[in-house]
């Protein structure tokens, strides 16, 4: 079995894949349908994701499962097909990675709130159970439980995944910037509380991703080192932060820009190093050309 933490070990940086929805809606994914889905439906399209960022020197690439819990698949009918859903989307990936390139199984939060009894402890705990358990059992070498903003949420699904699986967990969440130049979660979560509860539920790997650009990136990174100095760290960042032109949402940061910050984001700690909303396999080649230099 492959082991991330063994690579991380050697003193390797590695490097994961970009954004996956902009591709899918290039391919024709519509506003409304359901993403993963695709992995039964377009096989071909997700394909060609997952191997762009191959060919494009990623180390990591991850699988098109984000939204594949019971709970958010129950929006389109699909909540009796989550294992197969989630099958085939490590199945995919496993298959444009080959042997040598790192899957990891992508988990996002449900968008129920256990604060408002949306939904149960119980409930969230048994679909991360089953979508870990048909990633695991697709060929993905580790689990990603990604965008989290609520520390519980987050326990129960590393829990979960742990349960589920023998594979590396890693855990990842979306911080802003609020007043006194504080990192916070949408839900008040700080990077100290972050590491202090994932570790109390024994994830390998944490992180964050989404949210901000790269050059915030390295703050929270720092943040986070403040707290563990031994735990790897994951980024995913966006492209810098979004606008919007003409009704159409456009990413800043260049693949150059984005490179840039590549050295600084390794001085502050970081492991694994990829990009989230609005980066594509030029932002990967430029981060990978960075690394190897």
């Amino acid at each position: 079995m492959k082991s991330l933490l063994n690579e991380i070990k050697k003193g390797k940086v590695l490097v994961s894949d970009g954004a996956w929805g902009t591709f899918l809606m290039k391919r024709g994914l519509k506003a409304g349908e359901c993403p993963e889905y695709w992995n039964i439906s377009h096989k071909e399209d997700v394909f060609a994701i997952a191997k762009s960022y191959v060919d494009a020197g990623s180390d990591i690439i991850l699988t098109n499962s984000f939204g594949g819990s019971p709970y958010k698949l129950k929006h389109f009918d699909l909540s009796e097909n989550a294992f197969e859903i989630n099958k085939q989307a490590a199945l995919i990936s496993r298959e444009a990675a080959g042997e040598n390139i790192y899957v990891l199984g992508s988990i996002g939060p449900t968008g129920a709130m256990l604060i408002m009894n949306e939904i149960t402890e119980s409930e969230l705990y048994d679909g991360f159970f089953l979508q870990a358990k048909a990633l695991m059992s697709g060929g993905v070498d580790a689990i990603c439980i990604e965008t989290m903003t609520d520390i519980n949420e987050a326990k129960i699904a590393v829990k979960a995944a742990k349960d589920a699986t023998n594979l590396e967990v890693a855990c990842t969440f979306t911080f802003d910037k609020v007043a006194n130049n504080e990192f916070k979660t949408i839900m008040g979560v700080s990077p100290k509380e972050v590491i202090d509860a994932i570790l109390e539920v024994n994830a390998d790997v944490i992180g964050t991703n989404c949210g901000i650009g790269f050059e915030l990136m390295i703050d929270i990174v720092k943040e986070l080192r403040k707290y563990n100095s031994t735990i790897p760290i994951l980024v995913h960042a966006n492209a810098g932060l979004p606008i919007f032109n003409n009704n159409i949402i456009e990413y800043p940061d260049t693949p150059e820009i984005m490179g840039n910050f590549v050295p600084k984001l390794v001085e502050a700690g970081a492991n694994i190093i990829g990009g989230c909303c609005g980066t594509t396999p030029d932002h990967i080649k430029a981060i990978v050309r960075v690394i190897k230099n």
